[in-house]
């Protein structure tokens, strides 16, 4: 795109009430596969005042404690406290869970996936990460709002937050941030006289021990900050807003950078194409851009439920490949295993680490294999 133009992304932090739930689910997925990695999950949470509740299909030979998982979890995310108006030690737990359908199990069994649907992966020069800069700040910013709680910095922030990350581009480059939006869960204490706002105090130590921290080498004195803009934020977490797993698929991916496939991640084993194909499209993507193959380039997959090779594979590069697209999806399709058994094997996907994934983001951290760039100098040398 030339000319200027602006980009958004948002991020939440972990004790955003839907990726509470996130969190549940992939945690009941870890303890599955920590004891049993054929085990089949499907597991969804829902939260609000007071209440848990876990359901979804799940078919096992281990047992998962799932009330003392989401106890654990929750804790951990930190809602200890009855001044956060949610308590993890009081809230009310309902195990729902039944097994998957046999009808899907029988094609999973056989090597197909466990469900149609279209997956994308993306990666980009933007930042060291190969991600888009707007999505990658954003979950920069909530993370470092969890270090300022944690370590007592700011010691009214509260679990819940979010954050948001308008970038200025000049002829398809990043060059500035041009808004910050933080909303921050907090104590009463930090209220001005009226009870309706927080201090300028506290709004300035939020953007200096938060913002700042993040984003202070890229603003400029146009730069807009907006913090807790409707004046506070003291009912926050699942006290003010119901949570359900799967509703921050943007946030999980390349914050609205590019097409979704639709498919949650959380809560689902990697026979389902919705995770571990997505995963495996960042892999490829960001293979294809750290061999300079291209600056930006974007992969869609598709499945049928049942069968295992995708029903098709298309690249697009944005006219900066170095090579073809065409020539790029036969690379593809020689270099990566694009079968769920392929793809499982491939990215160690049966190993319990998903709870990890279930906040900042699935991409652009190097914790996971699909972060991995052991495929480029092959590529590179084949093209």
């Amino acid at each position: 795109m030339k000319g200027t133009h602006f980009f958004t992304s948002e991020s939440v932090g972990k004790g955003h009430p839907d990726k509470c739930c996130d969190q549940i689910s992939d945690a009941v997925l870890d303890a599955v596969l920590k004891d049993d990695p054929k085990g089949r999950v499907a597991c969804e949470t829902f939260i609000s005042t007071g209440l848990v509740i876990v359901g979804g299909e799940i078919t096992t030979k281990t047992y998962v404690d799932v009330h003392k998982l989401v106890r654990s979890v929750l804790q951990d995310i930190g809602y200890t406290d009855q001044r956060y108006g949610f308590d993890a030690a009081t809230c009310s737990i309902l195990n729902a869970i039944n097994a998957q359908s046999p009808d899907i199990s029988q094609g999973v069994d056989a090597g197909g996936a466990g469900d149609q649907g279209i997956m994308f992966g993306y990666a980009c020069d933007e930042t060291p990460e190969l991600m888009p800069i707007a999505i990658t700040l954003a979950h920069k910013l909530v993370q470092r709002e969890e270090e300022v709680r944690n370590k007592k910095i700011l010691d009214y922030l509260g679990p819940d937050c979010k954050s948001q990350v308008t970038m200025e581009y000049h002829d398809d480059k990043p060059v500035r941030v041009d808004a910050v939006v933080l909303a921050c869960q907090h104590l009463e204490k930090i209220l001005d006289k009226t009870g309706k706002k927080i201090t300028a105090k506290a709004r300035q130590e939020i953007i200096d021990e938060v913002a700042m921290p993040v984003v202070g080498k890229l603003i400029d004195k146009k730069t807009k900050f907006y913090v807790n803009e409707t004046g506070k934020f003291v009912v926050g977490g699942p006290q003010s807003d119901t949570g359900v797993t799967g509703r921050k698929i943007v946030v999980d991916t390349y914050g609205g950078f590019v097409p979704h496939g639709g498919g949650a991640f959380s809560g689902k084993d990697p026979t389902k194409v919705d995770r571990s194909a997505a995963y495996m499209a960042r892999y490829i993507t960001k293979n294809i851009v750290a061999a300079k193959l291209a600056k930006r380039c974007l992969i869609q997959l598709s499945y049928v439920i049942g069968k295992a090779e995708p029903v098709s594979a298309m690249v697009e590069t944005y006219g900066t490949g170095v090579v073809s697209d065409e020539k790029l999806e036969k690379l593809v399709r020689k270099h990566f295993d694009l079968t769920p058994r392929g793809i499982i094997q491939s990215l160690d996907l049966l190993k319990p680490h998903y709870q990890k994934t279930a906040s900042y983001g699935h991409f652009g951290r190097s914790d996971f294999n699909w972060e991995k760039t052991n495929k480029a100098e092959a590529l590179k040398k084949d093209a």
